[in-house]
């Protein structure tokens, strides 16, 4: 697959489309930030946007539920799936109420899914899962036992499709406002973690893990 995904109907950023883009080395970064994505699919006609937890694994989207789920049922058939992944970068406050807006990065996926059922290779998508929520957990875990792989369905989506739109800027008030007494500018977004809180049934003894501490905001 190449480096760029082409511009069509599907995946053209038509809104402001200097802010579209379509090569991997901007999308995949959006992508790979995010913990959850907001999955849509047609069942019945009847549109359904899902958020679950996405990884990455080359170019390949990989998803994860219950066998149960009524998203991983619609995966398995191999029917068109599209996954959109958003950041908040800042708030834009303008002089007019009209111009305000958010600086953000989105991304947008198109593809089809199958169903991972060969053992080893769905125990390796577990791996990315549980390392794309805290890397180095996985090797400190307790491995999923043969009735829990039993009850999870794994979905791989080959990305056929993407772009992503990003708003980088500050504000772009109408050139009259600039003159009005009103505060104006950038208000920065960003995510941080806390300090980890123990289980109550953590025996003494056992330390906060150096990836966990590393995560902590200082």
């Amino acid at each position: 697959m190449t480096e760029q995904f082409t511009p069509t109907n599907l995946n053209r950023v038509r809104r402001v489309p200097n802010r579209g883009h379509y090569d991997k080395a901007t999308i995949y970064p959006i992508l790979d930030a995010a913990l959850i994505g907001h999955v849509g699919i047609a069942d019945d006609d009847q549109p359904i946007v899902i958020p679950t937890l996405v990884a990455r694994d080359g170019d390949t989207l990989l998803l994860h539920g219950a066998t149960t789920s009524r998203l991983m049922k619609h995966a398995e058939l191999g029917k068109q799936i599209c996954i959109t992944v958003t950041h908040i970068d800042g708030l834009v406050l303008a002089r007019s109420a009209f111009h305000h807006s958010v600086n953000y990065r989105s991304a947008v996926i198109f593809g089809t899914g199958r169903a991972v059922t060969d053992p080893a290779e769905k125990m390796r998508a577990l791996a990315i899962f549980t390392d794309k929520l805290i890397p180095g957990r996985w090797a400190d875990t307790r491995q999923p036992n043969p009735v829990e792989m039993k009850a999870t369905t794994v979905i791989a989506i080959d990305i056929t499709t993407a772009s992503a739109k990003i708003r980088a800027a500050g504000v772009g008030d109408d050139e009259a406002d600039y003159a009005l007494d009103y505060w104006a500018g950038v208000v920065p977004m960003t995510t941080h973690f806390g300090q980890p809180i123990a289980d109550d049934r953590l025996p003494d003894g056992i330390p906060v893990p150096d990836y966990v501490v590393a995560m902590v905001t200082k």
